[in-house]
């Protein structure tokens, strides 16, 4: 039976928006421990690690690299502790589950399970998260946490970011619909495979991410999913703090975590961007969990 380590993260260090601090407990609160015994997998919680709340930091005090990056510092913090609970996890034979917080924590998830494997990455994310300190339009590091962990820009030289065994070309992003120009620029240059909400009305969610995995596991040992709830259509999950029109379906989201586990190559994964303080009866929490069990196995027969 896999076992699965549940770690929550509540920062809201990278993000616009407060209360996506609150993200990990509204998970749980949702149910996540028995829709995931529904996928017939055994779950150990790590519960959450230590952050501070942003109030009692300065959000521009020494960052760790140049440019505009807001709570750089305390970001750093959090993912490197992050990382190290997620190598440890996988070095335990168990499978990590990281509760967000916002999506600044994927950093800590890459590096961690890149630390000694070669991984592919899965993005679904209306987003590409590939901004750098000196491409951001908000400073905001929850846009730049791909690019931190690819070790793009500013993050070249920045050893708490870099995840090892992680190339552009490792990673697919699945359903951008937001994305500014200097991103649109780096998927270009740096060969990333890339689907659009048009690719994914044209070719239908199940072709796009078979295609997506397949990309990610070429030659990895593994494939490391990052799950932003505002992937989906706010009218499916209206608890993110940067929803954007035009997302998948909840019959979409569900048939592509289901293709995840059907894949049989999922090493990591984060649910991440789930805001309480936004959401309407923590249905927004409540799918996040239900998602999560549909990657790891759960099915209706």
């Amino acid at each position: 039976m896999t076992t699965v380590r549940i770690i929550g993260a509540p920062t809201d260090y990278g993000a616009n928006r407060r209360g996506v601090d609150m993200g990990p407990s509204a998970i749980r609160y949702g149910g996540l421990a028995e829709e995931l015994a529904g996928a017939n997998v055994e779950t150990v919680d790590a519960g959450d690690l230590a952050v501070p709340r942003a109030e009692e930091r300065d959000p521009d005090a020494e960052p760790p690299t140049a440019g505009d990056a807001k709570f750089l510092r305390e970001t750093a913090d959090v993912c490197s502790r992050l990382g190290a609970e997620v190598a440890g996890t996988l070095a335990n034979g168990e499978v990590p589950l990281a509760l967000g917080g916002d999506h600044s924590i994927a950093i800590g998830s890459l590096v961690g399970t890149a630390r000694d494997a070669d991984v592919g990455v899965v993005w679904f994310d209306a987003h590409a998260d590939l901004n750098t300190p000196s491409t951001t339009p908000s400073g905001n590091v929850h846009g730049m946490s791909l690019a931190a962990a690819l070790g793009l820009g500013e993050f070249a030289d920045t050893e708490w970011a870099n995840a090892p065994g992680l190339s552009p070309e490792s990673v697919a992003l699945v359903g951008l619909r937001a994305v500014d120009e200097a991103e649109r620029e780096l998927i270009r240059e740096r060969g990333f495979t890339a689907y659009t909400m048009s690719d994914i009305d044209e070719q239908g969610i199940t072709d796009v991410t078979e295609a997506a995995i397949e990309t990610a596991n070429d030659g990895a040992d593994g494939v490391h999913v990052s799950l932003d709830l505002d992937w989906l259509d706010p009218n499916e999950a209206p608890g993110v703090g940067t929803p954007v029109r035009g997302g998948v379906t909840y019959r979409e989201a569900h048939t592509a975590m289901e293709i995840v586990h059907d894949a049989d190559a999922l090493r990591s994964m984060e649910l991440v961007e789930v805001n309480p303080t936004l959401d309407q009866h923590n249905e927004t929490a409540e799918l996040a969990t239900e998602l999560a069990a549909s990657a790891l196995g759960k099915r209706v027969l």
